[in-house]
């Protein structure tokens, strides 16, 4: 299971959809501290990487004030319908929804900040973050958090882990170090690891 199957993807995400906001709702303490770790500023523009039901919308916003603007980017069209609602319900007007896998999205740069919060599949495709940096200035802040392997010599964890986050992403090429293609781009600042090990956080500067 090591090529991305965006077809795969949406049909698992279709039947995420309604339960996802509940189901992960154990990370939202490192997604506030990936985007806290952003360092955004009034103004900024940031793209939030694969946005999902755009629950980092409302801290991104926040950050970057009504003079900003989020970009969010999903390839589920159900996910980002309750993106949608949720936006429309806050009535954000800088907020900007892009159904599109990233390999084909039509981002408009330059973006001064990217986001990636468990993005499994965008990350490990070269084409993908080949789009992404294109249209992102260079000093921009990245950040990354997701899920990762533990060491080898606990293979019992990592079957437990993978049966766990199995529907969540359709690769698991680099899951022992999701972050390493980002490394083509970005200078890694900081980096730690959450869950005891089985996440991680990863902070760096576009180069």
């Amino acid at each position: 299971m090591f090529q991305i199957n965006k077809s795969l993807a949406k049909i698992r995400y279709k039947r995420l959809s309604e339960q996802y906001d509940y189901a992960t709702r154990r990370i939202e303490p490192v997604r506030q501290e990936v985007i806290d770790s952003l360092q955004l500023k009034a103004g900024d523009r940031v793209l939030d990487v694969a946005c999902g039901t755009g629950k980092s919308f409302a801290m991104l916003r926040e950050a970057v004030g009504p003079q900003g603007e989020v970009v969010g980017v999903e390839l589920s069209p159900e996910m980002l319908k309750i993106a949608a609602e949720r936006v429309e319900a806050a009535g954000w007007d800088n907020v900007q929804l892009i159904e599109a896998a990233m390999e084909t999205a039509d981002l408009e740069g330059p973006f001064d900040a990217v986001l990636f919060v468990y993005t499994q599949d965008v990350l490990q495709s070269e084409t993908a973050l080949t789009r992404i940096f294109a249209a992102t200035r260079p000093g921009a802040s990245v950040a990354s958090t997701g899920l990762k392997l533990f060491p080898w010599y606990l293979g019992i964890a990592n079957i437990w882990l993978l049966a766990i986050s199995y529907p969540y992403f359709t690769t698991f090429k680099g899951l022992a170090k999701p972050w390493q293609p980002l490394k083509q781009y970005v200078d890694v600042v900081s980096f730690h690891l959450t869950f005891m090990g089985s996440g991680y956080i990863t902070i760096g500067k576009r180069r």
